[in-house]
């Protein structure tokens, strides 16, 4: 172990001083993924219309819930997947919403937010015999 320094300069353990991270770009992790189903929910005593959402990352649910606009049920999922990447690391996530306005019902779609990166996969996708379909 190095000794302290009475000049006033930082020790040489740590190249760069603090600069070296301040300037520099963010890491991003790559291949995180959610899963989400999207889907509208019978109508009953309620007289209005509701879209129920799901966000799974592997067989665990993550997040779940309703929303009275399919277009509100797309962005509680943006919201719900960003929060559970940063709390995947550790991180608090950023004050500002992510961006919704990409994913359409079916649909992946990547998002970048905070310095993570994840994919939104819809489930059906996920199931080996849907793709097994598509080729004949």
């Amino acid at each position: 172990m190095e000794a302290l320094r009475t000049d006033g300069r930082a020790g040489g353990w740590f190249p760069g001083g603090a600069a070296a991270t301040l300037g520099a770009d963010m890491a991003i992790v790559e291949g995180l993924s959610f899963s989400y189903v999207v889907h509208e929910l019978p109508r009953d005593r309620l007289p209005l219309r509701r879209w129920r959402f799901e966000l799974w990352h592997g067989a665990r649910l993550e997040a779940a819930g309703w929303r009275t606009s399919e277009r509100d049920a797309l962005r509680a999922l943006h919201k719900h997947g960003s929060r559970v990447a940063h709390r995947m690391f550790g991180l608090r996530p950023p004050a500002d919403v992510p961006s919704g306005g990409g994913l359409r019902p079916g649909a992946s779609v990547r998002v970048l937010h905070g310095g993570i990166a994840f994919a939104l996969v819809p489930r059906a996708l996920e199931a080996p015999g849907v793709l097994r379909a598509v080729r004949g």
